[in-house]
């Protein structure tokens, strides 16, 4: 199941009446295993939606949300695993983790989700920002907003993460953009685990493959399904489209979508074409196209080194690259970042 945002939304909208309760962290000292900005939803019959914690947190949380639903109040949660003597949570991480529940009513217009639902179907960033309430406050007193980028009172590089904004009230400003889009050519078997993944990671699928025999709908549940020539995807296909990886196996097909992906390249972050060199280069010159003609880096071969050959494995290579990449990260183990 993905935790992303808009699965988070979808689930409320289902609902929206019901007396939800929005967790959110808001600050973190030290290591935790979610960040400020990461967002949970409490049903009141017990249901949660996302996760703050790699489990240890959820089942005190749950407590935490009826009590605010019953008080209808906002509330301040602290968790300090910084001494290690004290193994009340087993969080493990070793930080302290601030976190407010908020229910969600009315009274707060519902924390706007209705339009912050609406704006990431637009398909732009913006900011989503969310007063901090004082304990023991008022569901009217905490409020939200969308902010777009054009309009946002700070600056917006200050915020390429979620961070506090000091005013005479202090918000929470959430930087937000909707699902990562993918749009993978060729739906053979080996594409079958490439897009579960992509899927799970919370990310859009598009599928193209005009072959009758391949890219069928009961292989690949969840993934939108384009079962015709390239020549004839919409015109704005491209539009807020992040990355595509190329792998149909067949040179004609494979050249005609790198031809694609060269012209979507001033817009996308990777592009990645399954094969060795050599196969490479036949694809490259049967487009009529050299490495130095993509705005973005072209990965060919697709992936990092990371062993096997099962299909699995492949699309664990070339995911792991591709989500590199769209998070701006270095391809370095955990035990060299600073965190």
């Amino acid at each position: 199941m993905s935790h992303h945002i808009e699965d988070i939304l979808s689930h409320w909208q289902s609902e929206p009446t019901d007396d939800w309760v929005l967790g959110v962290i808001t600050r973190v000292q030290g290591s935790s295993y979610r960040k400020p900005g990461a967002m949970m939803l409490f049903h009141p019959l017990g249901r949660v939606i996302g996760m703050l914690s790699g489990g240890c947190l959820e089942g005190d949380l749950r407590r935490h949300a009826q009590m605010a639903i019953q008080e209808r109040q906002a509330m301040l949660v602290q968790y300090d695993a910084s001494d290690e003597t004290d193994a009340s949570y087993h969080l493990g991480c070793g930080g302290i983790v601030d976190l407010m529940l908020v229910p969600l009513s009315r009274d707060n217009h519902y924390l706007h989700f209705h339009q912050l639902a609406e704006q990431l179907h637009k398909g732009e960033p913006f900011f989503y920002q969310l007063t901090l309430p004082r304990r023991d406050t008022d569901l009217a007193n905490v409020s939200a907003k969308i902010v777009e980028y054009c309009d946002a009172a700070f600056c917006v590089n200050d915020f390429t993460r979620a961070g506090i904004l000091q005013t005479d009230r202090n918000e929470l400003v959430v930087p937000m953009r909707p699902r990562f889009r993918i749009a993978i050519f060729g739906g053979g078997l080996d594409a079958q685990p490439m897009v579960s993944m992509a899927l799970n990671l919370g990310w859009q699928v598009d599928l193209i493959d005009e072959r009758a025999s391949y890219a069928r709908n009961y292989d690949f549940p969840g993934a939108k399904i384009f079962k015709h020539s390239i020549d004839d995807l919409p015109e704005n296909f491209a539009d807020n489209l992040d990355g595509i990886i190329i792998m149909q196996h067949n040179l004609e097909l494979d050249a005609k979508a790198l031809v694609f992906a060269r012209q979507a390249s001033d817009k996308i972050k990777y592009v990645a074409l399954l094969g060795p060199v050599h196969r490479r280069d036949k694809v490259l010159e049967k487009a009529g196209l050299a490495l130095a003609d993509f705005s973005c880096p072209l990965a060919a071969p697709a992936g990092i080194a990371l062993g096997g050959e099962l299909p699995e494995s492949v699309a664990l290579s070339i995911l792991s690259q591709c989500h590199g990449v769209f998070h701006e990260a270095e391809q370095v183990s955990l035990d060299k970042v600073m965190l």
